[in-house]
């Protein structure tokens, strides 16, 4: 009867998982995290030190950069041979130090052969752009890209 229970305790003990414990990998972990995290979606959108007191910050970015793009192109003396009523799509990349760049423009056809400059006019807009703060995620500074629509009307 003895020789019974042993083996009734024996076979118990080896056939439980209590004793053996499952090592929890970090790099498990950490990419089962990064795949759960929307990186299209920011905590903090990039902003300027002037959209700081802003409620929202993101509509104040875009509109510093339209008000710098609309200042700076009034400047120039463009001539065209026809009407233009044209939506130029801004491509905008700003990486994780607060460096701008636009990684392309989009425009139709026949903006792009009235006005054969528009890239380069646009580029140089921004040079003097203030400081930007790059976005936010998770408390860390992320990279961002997104579009910038800029209405173009010449008569």
């Amino acid at each position: 009867m003895k020789r019974l229970i042993l083996i009734a305790i024996l076979v118990v003990l080896t056939s439980c998982d209590y004793f053996n414990k499952k090592k929890i990998d970090t790099k498990e972990i950490l990419n089962e995290e990064l795949k759960s995290i929307n990186w299209n979606d920011v905590d903090e959108y990039p902003t300027f030190s002037i959209c700081d007191s802003s409620d929202n910050k993101k509509t104040c970015f875009e509109e510093v950069l339209r008000d710098r793009l609309n200042e700076q192109l009034s400047r120039q003396n463009i001539i065209v041979t026809e009407d233009i009523s044209d939506t130029i799509l801004l491509k905008i990349h700003i990486d994780n130090k607060g460096n701008f760049t636009i990684k392309d423009i989009v425009s139709s056809e026949v903006t792009k052969a009235q006005i054969p400059k528009l890239d380069s006019l646009l580029r140089h807009s921004f040079d003097s752009l203030p400081k930007i703060y790059p976005a936010i995620k998770r408390s860390q500074q992320v990279a961002t890209e997104f579009n910038l629509p800029v209405v173009v009307y010449i008569n």
